[in-house]
C-alpha cells in the first residue's frame, strides 16, 4: 500500500521521473480519479500542447475524459504502491523469478501497473494476469477500464517521444469514454 494517490516510497523524492520526463510524486488528498486526472493526465497533456504535438482539438478529447473520470475510474480502492514503469522492459526474467527494475514508485491504482504491462506486451501475461486475480481480484470492470489506466503512459511517450504515440494516446482517451 501507500498513505496516498502519489506518494513516494518512504525517504523518495516529491520529484521524480518516468523516463527522461519529470513526474510529481506527492501524496494526494481525496481519491484516485481526482488525482489522475491532476498529477497524470493534465501535465503531460498541457506538455503535449506546448511542444505543438497535441492540437486544441486534441487537448479537448482528453478534457473530456478529465471532466468524467469520476465516471470512468470503477470503485473506490485505497491506494497501491505502483512501480509505476511497468513495461516488459523493466521485467527481467531469471533463473524462475522476475526482478523488476527502473521503478517510478508512488502510490496509485493497481490496475495501473497491470494495464501497462498490457500495452507493451508482458511475455506470459496471462500467467501474472491469472496469479494477480487469484491473490487479489480486481472490481467488476477492469477490462474496460484498460484504456483510462493505459492513458497515462501514452501521454509521457507523446511527451518523450513526438506524435508517434499521439493517435495511440488518442485511441485510449475515445475508448475510455466509450466504456463508460
Amino acid at each position: 500500500g501507500a498513505p496516498g494517490f502519489g506518494a513516494p516510497p518512504p525517504g523518495g523524492p516529491a520529484g521524480a521521473w518516468i523516463g527522461a520526463a519529470p513526474m510529481r510524486a506527492v501524496a494526494a488528498e481525496g481519491g484516485w480519479a481526482s488525482w489522475y486526472a491532476a498529477d497524470r493526465i493534465r501535465p503531460y497533456v498541457r506538455a503535449a500542447r506546448d511542444a505543438g504535438t497535441f492540437t486544441a482539438s486534441d487537448v479537448a478529447v482528453v478534457d473530456e475524459v478529465c471532466a468524467r473520470i469520476a465516471d470512468l475510474a470503477g470503485p473506490d480502492e485505497p491506494p497501491a504502491r505502483l512501480h509505476g514503469d511497468l513495461w516488459s522492459g523493466n521485467v527481467l526474467w531469471s533463473a524462475g523469478r522476475v526482478v523488476l527494475i527502473d521503478p517510478a514508485a508512488h502510490g496509485g491504482h493497481r490496475e495501473t501497473d497491470l494495464a501497462m504491462l498490457d500495452l507493451f506486451g508482458l511475455p506470459h501475461l496471462d500467467r501474472v494476469r491469472a496469479a494477480y486475480a487469484e491473490a487479489a481480484p480486481l472490481a467488476d470492470g477492469h477490462a474496460a477500464r484498460v484504456p483510462l489506466h493505459q492513458l497515462f503512459p501514452l501521454l509521457v511517450h507523446v511527451v518523450l517521444f513526438g506524435g508517434g504515440y499521439a493517435g495511440q494516446a488518442l485511441a485510449a482517451a475515445r475508448a475510455a469514454l466509450r466504456a463508460a
